[in-house]
């Protein structure tokens, strides 16, 4: 055992960095409301990505565009998704309320671990789908598949009854 067994290791220096720009005002007026940005880029309903096509972060084969949102916990997910749809022109697609409500549509356990002849993990309402993601998949993840509506045979890829040209 050594001499200094009890003494205390030598403690590093912590700095709190502020990366915002200090304001110093006198002036008691209200600040204005900052600009709201809006995105130049076209809405996925109305301008469908091509097959290969990597846009918002998802990826589509020019029949259906297929994005994983994941925020840690799924109500903040199924927020950014709901959110999501409102931007990009699907604002009018039914969809669960919230969160309780999504979960209502999921699988029961034991036919989740099954092949999937039961249907989908989740909710689906043409022309998306809000899925829960395979087990042992990233926490509070949740995956949104939107279909081209303007594609031929939209309906029956949607619904995975066979390949239409």
């Amino acid at each position: 055992m050594g001499a200094n067994a009890t003494a205390r290791p030598l403690r590093r220096p912590v700095y709190i960095a502020s990366f915002g720009k200090a304001i110093h005002s006198t002036d008691a007026t209200p600040q204005e409301e900052p600009e709201v940005v809006v995105d130049s880029e076209p809405q996925l309903r109305h301008d469908f990505p091509h097959a290969g096509d990597c846009r918002q972060g998802g990826i589509s084969d020019g029949y259906r565009f297929v994005i994983t949102f994941a925020a840690g916990r799924t109500e903040q997910t199924y927020g950014m998704i709901r959110e999501f749809l409102r931007e990009q022109g699907y604002g009018d697609v039914p969809i669960p309320a919230d969160l309780t409500e999504l979960r209502a549509f999921r699988l029961p356990p034991k036919l989740r671990h099954q092949l999937s002849l039961f249907g989908e993990d989740g909710y689906v309402h043409n022309p998306l789908k809000i899925l829960f993601p395979p087990v042992g998949s990233k926490r509070g993840s949740l995956v949104l598949e939107l279909y081209n509506e303007a594609a031929a045979g939209h309906l029956l890829r949607f619904h995975r009854r066979g390949k239409c040209s």
